[in-house]
């Protein structure tokens, strides 16, 4: 493998089709598509600058990086990435890309990043400023992670996530077969017209959670003062710890819940309009 140390590059294409290269602090100064179009990568250290660096590549490994704010859309249409205890400040970071894993990194601009991408991994990441994160991506694996953005895993499909706070407006609509575990969710509207959502060990805030949901699973779960209106036109089956302020209109199925603040129904219950509360401290 050929390696470039303490060297530095601008301008457009300057390691265009490069394979087999090791950069060993480097750095790539404004400019566009610097390392396009290569194959087997390896960057330590190195400081990018510039917009557009790794289009269209297979194997990057990235190892105490930082991609400064003008690197945005850095990594598109490539396969087969990791970067480990990386600072990534640039935007639209990952886009179109395949197996792509994340240890030790943080990215504190994070908007609009992981659209269209599959086989994700992350392991101890944080992202901020992550409006409209992992849209339409699929196959995703995340632990020990905490987001700060709204609009996040719309349209997602096959997710895991453990140990997380996720601070979200309108996370998980419309996503399908998505699990999250003993983590935090903060933000309004959670799960609207998901389907196959289940929360385990889970703790919800945020005015009307999971509604229009599809197969909804909750195991004791945790609800907070602010979460209410519940469930409305729900299919969902699960119990809640502590108390619920309130739960409207559920479809289906069965929710035992240890304290419950006010049960609504009205004339707008969809049918089968038949789903069981069963309030376990009632007296």
């Amino acid at each position: 493998m050929k390696e470039i140390k303490n060297q530095e590059f601008g301008g457009e294409r300057p390691l265009y089709k490069s394979t087999d290269l090791r950069l060993v602090e480097v750095t790539i100064h404004p400019g566009e598509s610097s390392v396009k179009e290569c194959r087997n990568i390896e960057a330590e250290k190195c400081r990018f600058e510039g917009k557009y660096v790794f289009w269209e590549v297979d194997g990057l490994d990235c190892r105490n990086c930082l991609f400064t704010e003008s690197a945005r859309s850095s990594v598109w249409y490539s396969s087969h990435i990791h970067y480990a205890d990386c600072h990534i400040e640039a935007p639209k970071m990952f886009r179109r890309a395949h197996h792509v894993t994340l240890e030790n990194c943080d990215i504190p601009h994070g908007e609009q990043t992981f659209w269209d991408c599959d086989h994700v991994k992350l392991h101890n990441v944080q992202i901020a400023e992550a409006d409209y994160l992992f849209m339409h991506t699929e196959d995703i694996e995340i632990e020990d992670y905490k987001q700060d953005g709204n609009y996040s895993f719309q349209y997602a499909k096959r997710v895991t996530i453990k140990n997380a706070i996720l601070n979200s407006k309108d996370s998980f609509w419309e996503s399908e077969d998505c699990t999250v575990v003993d983590s935090e969710i903060n933000g309004e509207y959670l799960g609207w017209y998901s389907k196959n959502l289940h929360l385990i060990r889970c703790h919800i805030t945020g005015t009307q959670p999971l509604c229009y949901c599809e197969n909804l699973i909750l195991e004791d779960c945790t609800f907070g003062d602010d979460a209410d209106l519940a469930l409305e036109y729900s299919t969902v089956n699960g119990n809640i710890n502590g108390r619920v302020v309130s739960i409207k209109n559920p479809t289906s199925g069965k929710v035992v819940v240890e304290e419950l603040g006010e049960l609504i129904i009205d004339e707008n219950q969809k049918a089968p309009a038949d789903c069981i509360i069963d309030i376990t401290g009632k007296k």
